[in-house]
């Protein structure tokens, strides 16, 4: 299997309950909740993202012939050394790409593995930290993981909802745009209100990394 990536780089993961760790992002290029171009945002399932998915242009982007080399390129961008080593696999929609070769590829080489996934998509049993964001309209078929994370406040979208799914952790993270900081707010109202559900902050935004 060949893998179209956007971008790949180094750095701290910036929101979650991984908040602060080195690791890897392997951002895949393409999405099932939209095309990635503006003129398709009104229309699709997730039309907040703030992500670019489209193409293999970022820093270490391109594409990649087959798991083996893609696994690589991972370990070469690795910055920690021999021992922790993590990887976050993530997009657009990851799984749209990601099985059982690129997964076993990874662990060969001792990373850990994360995933970030929208859950419209079953995950391999294999991934070692899966995170849920639920998006829009859409059907929830992963609905156990790591760590729930909901992009608050997204219209039709009650957290109460998910609170009986078999996820360890559930995280609201307030919905960017120009009304954040009103967002910021529901979000740690809610959180007060509800403690099984924690803040989670896209700290790299604020701290100036990616």
């Amino acid at each position: 299997m060949s893998y179209a990536v956007k971008e790949m780089f180094y750095s701290l993961q910036g929101e979650g309950r991984h908040t602060g760790r080195p690791a890897v992002f392997c951002r895949f290029a393409g999405c099932n909740l939209w095309s990635g171009r503006e003129r398709d945002r009104a229309k699709a399932a997730c039309n907040f993202c703030d992500t670019d998915f489209v193409g293999v242009n970022g820093i270490g982007g391109g594409r990649f012939n087959d798991a083996t080399s893609l696994a690589i390129a991972i370990e070469n961008m690795w910055g920690g050394g021999a021992s922790e080593r993590f990887v976050v696999l993530t997009g657009g929609e990851p799984l749209l790409k990601v099985g059982d070769e690129i997964l076993s590829e990874l662990h060969d080489l001792g990373f850990e593995i994360a995933l970030e996934t929208n859950g419209t998509l079953a995950a391999p049993n294999t991934i070692d930290w899966i995170t849920v964001s639920p998006k829009g309209a859409t059907t929830l078929v992963q609905t156990a993981g790591n760590e729930l994370k909901l992009v608050f406040p997204q219209a039709g979208l009650d957290p109460a909802g998910f609170e009986k799914l078999a996820f360890d952790h559930f995280l609201l993270q307030p919905l960017d745009g120009p009304q954040l900081e009103a967002n910021t707010a529901a979000a740690i109202a809610y959180c007060l209100q509800h403690p099984r559900w924690r803040l989670s902050l896209q700290t790299h935004k604020f701290m100036g990394i990616r």
